[in-house]
């Protein structure tokens, strides 16, 4: 455990950030998984208005550091063709 006051401050702030890091990484990958199941169930009007509520998402999380931006524009582009290849059939 750390003795200065600085780095039990530190300490304290690492707790809070991993919180925070973990329930918006568990709360982006039920956006994405709820697009891939639409998906897999054929419905693209579920899927569309999941990826509506997804990709900003996506994109917050991306600036923010939390996930990698190229990692964010494959997960939107992947989805997006999946979802116009649904539309379209």
């Amino acid at each position: 455990m750390a003795n200065i006051k600085s780095a039990k401050k530190r300490a304290k702030q690492t707790v809070v950030r991993n919180q925070r890091n973990n329930s918006q990484r568990s709360m982006l990958r039920t956006a994405v998984k709820k697009v891939i199941k639409a998906l897999d169930a054929n419905d693209a009007a579920t899927a569309q208005e999941a990826f509506k509520s997804a990709q900003p998402l996506l994109d917050r999380l991306s600036s923010r550091g939390l996930i990698h931006k190229n990692k964010a524009a494959r997960h939107k582009s992947r989805l997006s063709a999946r979802i116009k290849a649904l539309a379209a059939a």
